[in-house]
């Protein structure tokens, strides 16, 4: 399975839903960069389930065990590698979907292409459990952007009826803004490698995304060049624009504006209604009605996620363009 990114840094997820754990290794960071530990576990507490009404109730403390590249809270500049133990997996409510795929879940095509030797168990590998570990290297990332003064900050710009669609035994989906201020002009590259490739190929990494937007994005299809077009002028011996539908990259490469992005995040496919499907077994129509624990809308908890591959991406971009000199 293609769980490996590697650019300037390398980034390898593990793990399945219920298995005994999942994880990360993250290799390529500069030795002595301090980590808050207290301000990585509240960043993972907000993408945890059970915190909300909206969440899943399974109960997870989401604590990362860093088993190496960490010494005396600095990083040693060898591959930190982090687990996060699973203590609250029900695999019995996933017993009798095993040749049932769900709708809207990777079961079908999972099938298709490992032959029935993957773990379907609460997703397996293919599970939204695994933002998780995402979010630790995302999580350390946003901490050393801060101290640089790169903030990235995403919030909700729009959602479904969360109440209704619970009440339903249904689920809903919505957009997720974010936005990076304090970058300096120039990161990126164009083509293959701008900074559009390099964050949405980490968002994809996130379960449940359908779509990814920059700037103005979709919207520019409506408009006249003299409207989208963002004007330049001088702030001080800063160059700057009016607007910014460019959403701060211009050719693959960051102009200095606010970076802005929207994603476009599905509604939970796991719901309780009654669904068509088909049993791979027998090779004949069926119904299934899933059980267990699920989010009606996983927006809130995909929130951190976004910020956290944002964070991920602008960091490979400046240890592009800076190296990886020791912090002192």
């Amino acid at each position: 399975m293609a769980s490996t990114w590697s650019k300037n840094l390398s980034l390898s997820i593990f793990g399945e839903s219920h298995g005994p754990a999942i994880g990360m290794t993250l290799d390529g960071l500069p030795a002595g960069e301090t980590v808050d530990m207290e301000a990585l576990q509240a960043f993972l507490t907000r993408r945890a389930p059970g915190q909300s009404p909206w969440s899943t109730p399974r109960k997870e403390a989401d604590s990362p065990e860093f088993l190496s590249g960490m010494k005396d809270g600095k990083t040693t500049g060898a591959p930190i590698t982090a687990i996060i133990r699973n203590e609250n997996t029900r695999s019995e409510d996933y017993g009798k979907l095993r040749n049932i795929p769900r709708p809207g879940h990777a079961d079908f095509t999972a099938e298709e292409k490992y032959g029935g030797h993957q773990d379907t168990a609460g997703g397996g590998h293919f599970s939204g459990r695994l933002t998780a570990p995402l979010c630790i290297a995302g999580g350390i990332c946003l901490q050393i952007l801060e101290r640089r003064g790169i903030t990235v900050e995403a919030h909700i710009a729009s959602m479904g009826d969360v109440e209704t669609a619970k009440r339903e035994r249904d689920s809903v989906g919505g957009i997720i803004e974010c936005t990076a201020t304090g970058l300096p002009a120039g990161l990126g590259d164009p083509i293959f490698d701008g900074m559009e490739n390099r964050i949405a190929s980490l968002v994809f990494g996130i379960p449940a995304v359908k779509g990814i937007e920059f700037g103005t994005g979709f919207a520019a299809a409506h408009m006249r060049g003299s409207e989208h077009n963002d004007p330049f002028y001088l702030d001080g011996d800063t160059v700057k624009t009016r607007t910014n539908h460019h959403g701060g990259i211009l050719g693959g490469i960051t102009s200095g504006m606010p970076l802005v992005f929207r994603v476009v995040i599905k509604p939970t496919p796991s719901i309780g209604k009654m669904q068509e499907s088909v049993n791979l077994e027998k090779m004949e129509a069926t119904t299934i009605e899933i059980e267990g624990r699920h989010d009606p809308c996983i927006v809130p908890r995909a929130v951190p996620c976004i910020e956290a591959v944002a964070a991920i991406a602008i960091y490979d971009a400046i240890l592009e363009t800076e190296g990886r000199k020791p912090c002192n």
